[in-house]
């Protein structure tokens, strides 16, 4: 007998590029074994060498969108990312607030290339209207500074940075530590209420191509909780899955290339 994977969605903006957003996310998810459905929130013109254009549908209509997918679906794990505008943001935040399965937002703000993905009207929006509730808060370095106003220089600030982000209303919080100084490894701070601050390191890949990564890793955690995993086996199998793409990345084009979502269905 045939058991159905479970199905994870994800809300976020397009790559044309096909290295991060929508496209990373939904290869991610058939990965690691999951069906993948999305709700585009933008689309992007964009390659390695960076964003071009930005172009979003009206806020009503991404809300259709999710509604007619929660609708249809029967959805284990959800995650977010680029949601661009407070426009947007305000559309889909009441909708997913009355979900019944865990929900990671990844706080998208820049592109890898440095292009504005998130207007900075919507910072407002994006911490009173996702933060609370949400299952985990997945802010890199710069996305952690903006969202707290503090600079981050140690573990100890990601930390404490956690804290501060805890308060906003996540459950729990992951400092990704892509953004660290360090030459050996890369520390993610995984903080949740009431507990000390977990480092959970992995090995630094020596690679430029390293497009999409946040996208992959939310992705890949949204698919481990879809998979009924705790939350720390979650995350390290979503390091894991993270760390190997980026071992087997590599440029199809000009400039920045992405991890590659496939080195999971290959030999180890």
């Amino acid at each position: 007998m045939t058991v159905a994977p479970p199905n994870i969605l994800t809300v976020a903006g397009s790559d044309s590029g096909g290295g991060a957003g929508i496209q990373a996310d939904l290869k991610t998810i058939m990965g690691l074994g999951c069906y993948g459905m999305s709700v585009i929130t933008a689309l992007t013109a964009q390659n390695g060498l960076g964003v071009t254009g930005i172009s979003a549908p009206e806020p009503d209509f991404v809300a259709l969108e999710l509604t007619t997918v929660l609708e249809g679906f029967p959805v284990a794990a959800a995650k977010t990312g680029m949601l661009f505008s407070a426009g947007i943001i305000r559309a889909v935040a009441p909708i997913l607030r009355r979900r019944d399965f865990p929900l990671v937002v990844d706080p998208v703000s820049v592109s890898q290339s440095g292009s504005r993905l998130l207007e900075e009207d919507a910072v407002t929006a994006l911490c009173e209207e996702m933060l609370p509730g949400c299952d985990l808060l997945t802010p890199n370095r710069p996305e952690a500074e903006m969202l707290t106003g503090m600079k981050i220089a140690s573990l100890e600030d990601a930390a404490a940075a956690g804290e501060k982000l805890l308060a906003m209303g996540p459950k729990a919080v992951l400092i990704k530590g892509g953004h660290m100084e360090s030459s050996v490894v890369v520390t993610d701070v995984l903080c949740r209420p009431g507990e000390e601050p977990k480092h959970l390191p992995q090995a630094r890949v020596d690679t430029t191509n390293n497009h999409g990564t946040g996208c992959t890793l939310s992705a890949a955690i949204a698919s481990g909780l879809g998979k009924g995993l705790p939350l720390e086996a979650a995350v390290a199998g979503a390091q894991r899955y993270l760390n190997r793409a980026l071992r087997a990345s590599y440029a199809p084009g000009k400039g920045c290339g992405p991890v590659n979502h496939a080195a999971g269905l290959m030999p180890a």
